[in-house]
């Protein structure tokens, strides 16, 4: 542990080259990995990620130095190493770090590291064995449980210094159902800024069987309807749709690039009146929650969009001094071996006021998406496809049958300006957002309606 007095000496050696800021973010992680796979625990992992990285700016340029050896001699060392990018004499900065207080308490009650990893074994075998109790026709099983421990120091040359611990857990499951050569997938992975009692809040067994279930109902499932046609997205369907289809584009970095959908429309009506996206770092227990970001800002809910207007965007300390906006809270990292950029945390459609079985019962025809796979965006135009994993046909207001090889296509901004009924329910899903590197979060959506969005499928 580095004093108080020791962090100002390296980030005046950080800054001898005449940098204008100069941070350091040191982390210490343990966590335990167990993995089941062909009906066996493949693997128990445990290990500790220890280390430290230093950034200097000046001007608009970053230098970025790490070490995995967190020692005063060895962080000087790397302090002008890093400092070394630039050429010019110190500016004599003054600055005294001042500790802060976490805005919101993060409430655990069984960190993991105290659970006994036999206590852990189990629960992935539950999963399992749950999975396969469902006959012949379930052809693989993968389960994963994940947990970690990340305690943080990061301290700056703006007089930030903060202490802080994360912890995460999470487990997932996938499970995949044949008949003939028809393979169906059915996936469930909770998770959150809590402990061990996650399996209180999300039952291993119940989710074994949601997962499961679906991928057997897809199996004899028709094959989906193919063209332009109304969709509800189910809340169930978790925040994938506002995750990729808008939540990148909202992110600072690709507003300064200019090469967001989003730039400069700041103020004006970029979706329906109905829709309101946050990010919000806050809300108690959620995969992307925490106390402070990985600059020591403090979390926080930012309003993205308010009643279709375009109201800000998400922002680190870098991106936010070239743009000339507020800081937001949203600068992460995967690890010290990273510099912070722009990420989403929590990010939701806001609940509206329509209830969620009158908004189905409003379709004539159309598709219900009830479980969302994997998608792709493009950040510059705002394009989107997305797998459906469970969907069902909708005919005069009734659901029917179950669809399968349902993928939606369209244009993000396109689909947020064509949304005309929010429900009242909401939804989350728990993830790791992989934008250059990784970094939990969580999404979220109610139920509603898009008046048309194209569906492939097969003409029928």
């Amino acid at each position: 542990m580095l004093s108080k007095s020791e962090l100002e000496e390296i980030l005046h050696l950080a800054l001898e080259t005449g940098g204008d800021f100069a941070e350091i973010f040191i982390e210490d992680e343990n966590g335990t990995t167990v993995a089941c796979e062909d009906n066996k625990i493949e693997k128990i992992v445990t290990g500790n990620s220890h280390g430290a990285g230093i950034r200097v700016i000046k001007d608009k340029i970053i230098s970025y130095g790490s070490t995995s050896l967190v020692t005063l001699d060895e962080l000087k060392k790397v302090a002008r190493e890093t400092a070394a990018a630039f050429s010019g004499s110190s500016r004599k900065k003054t600055f005294d770090l001042v500790a802060s207080i976490p805005p919101h308490g993060i409430a655990v009650k069984r960190r993991p590291h105290e659970v006994a990893i036999e206590e852990k074994v189990a629960l992935v075998e539950t999963l399992n064995k749950t999975a396969r109790s469902y006959g012949d026709k379930i052809v693989q099983v993968t389960v994963r449980y994940l947990d970690s421990n990340q305690a943080v120091t990061i301290a700056n040359s703006d007089g930030i210094y903060i202490e802080d611990n994360r912890i995460r857990t999470r487990y997932y499951i996938n499970v995949i159902a044949a008949k003939g050569n028809i393979l169906q997938t059915g996936y469930e992975a909770p998770g959150g800024t809590v402990g061990f009692e996650l399996i209180e809040e999300y039952n291993p067994e119940e989710k074994a069987r949601q997962a499961t279930e679906r991928a057997l109902l897809m199996l004899d499932a028709p094959h989906a309807p193919a063209g332009r046609m109304m969709v509800v997205l189910h809340s169930t369907a978790g925040g994938t749709m506002v995750h990729e289809a808008c939540g990148h584009a909202l992110e600072a970095d690709f507003i300064y690039k200019g090469t967001s959908i989003y730039g400069n429309n700041i103020g004006k009506k970029v979706a329906s009146e109905l829709v309101t996206v946050i990010d919000d770092a806050t809300i108690r227990g959620k995969y992307g929650t925490f106390n402070f970001d990985d600059e020591g800002t403090p979390g926080q809910k930012t309003i993205l969009i308010e009643n279709g207007i375009l109201k800000g965007f998400m922002s680190d300390k870098y991106n936010a001094k070239l743009l000339g906006i507020k800081e937001t809270g949203n600068g992460r990292r995967e690890s010290y071996l990273s510099k912070p950029i722009p990420r989403m945390t929590n990010t939701i459609i806001a609940p509206g006021k329509s209830n969620p079985d009158e908004i189905v019962a409003s379709i004539k025809n159309g598709l219900l998406v009830k479980h969302m796979g994997g998608g792709e965006v493009n950040v510059t135009n705002g394009d989107f496809v997305f797998d459906v994993t469970e969907g069902y046909v909708i005919e005069d207001g009734k659901v029917k049958h179950p669809v399968r090889g349902a993928i939606l296509t369209g244009n993000g901004p396109k689909v947020l300006e064509t949304i005309d009924m929010v429900g009242t329910d909401l939804g989350f899903q728990t993830g790791v957002c992989g934008k250059y590197d990784h970094a939990p979060v969580g999404d979220a959506q109610p139920t509603i309606r898009i008046k048309e969005i194209v569906v492939g499928g097969r003409q029928q």
